[in-house]
């Protein structure tokens, strides 16, 4: 019984412990989503004209794929997934934004963009737990993704609509960019310390 108690003490901490590594892999995820967001802040009118809606998304996806993966790639530590890193990163991330525009553009408002957190986050982590063979913490993945996607997206989007203009949108992408980067960076240790053949262990 106390063996019990202890274990599900410790699953506790590790769900609420945010490591030095992953603080960092959040703040260059930010600094990252800033960059994609400057895109949208100073040049949006520009590339609906050239590229259209739907292309527009597809390259802002692209530039979070790019500079999303440099910022967490360093947290990966498991060869075969280093390895591999780029390609099921992008998998995951397209799986994400796939749901995320599907639902936003179904629905619209604030009902499209809940939906669109819940099933992006819910996509992006079955992929995470596929490739890393962690499906039994699925749940515990998806929740935290959603949860830390959500915040830093709403909290973003409260604040471009308090400010209005460039600033507005710096700073939704900033938000945003460090709430889902700590979701995902902690979304990156459970899967790499998940019951999987991968023996490597990866850098708390």
């Amino acid at each position: 019984m106390n063996t019990i108690a202890h274990n599900r003490v410790s699953t506790e901490a590790s769900f609420f412990k945010i490591s030095r590594c992953q603080f960092d892999g959040s703040l260059r995820f930010g600094l990252a989503s800033l960059l994609v967001y400057a895109t949208v802040a100073f040049g949006e009118r520009w590339m609906y004209r050239h590229f259209g809606l739907l292309g527009s998304y597809g390259v802002w996806t692209l530039l979070f794929i790019g500079f999303g993966g440099l910022a967490l790639k360093p947290l990966v530590v498991q060869p075969r997934a280093k390895l591999t890193f780029w390609r099921w990163f992008s998998l995951a991330f397209l799986a994400y934004a796939a749901s995320w525009v599907a639902s936003y553009f179904t629905l619209r408002g604030a009902a499209g963009e809940w939906l669109g957190s819940l099933l992006g986050s819910a996509t992006l982590g079955l992929v995470l737990a596929i490739v890393f063979g962690a499906k039994s913490r699925y749940a515990r993945i998806s929740l935290a993704l959603f949860v830390a996607h959500s915040a830093g997206y709403f909290l973003g989007e409260w604040l471009h609509y308090s400010l209005h203009g460039k600033i507005g949108m710096l700073l939704w992408g900033l938000c945003y960019g460090l709430g889902f980067g700590l979701g995902l960076a902690r979304a990156l240790y459970w899967v790499q310390t998940a019951d999987n053949p991968s023996p490597a262990q990866p850098v708390d």
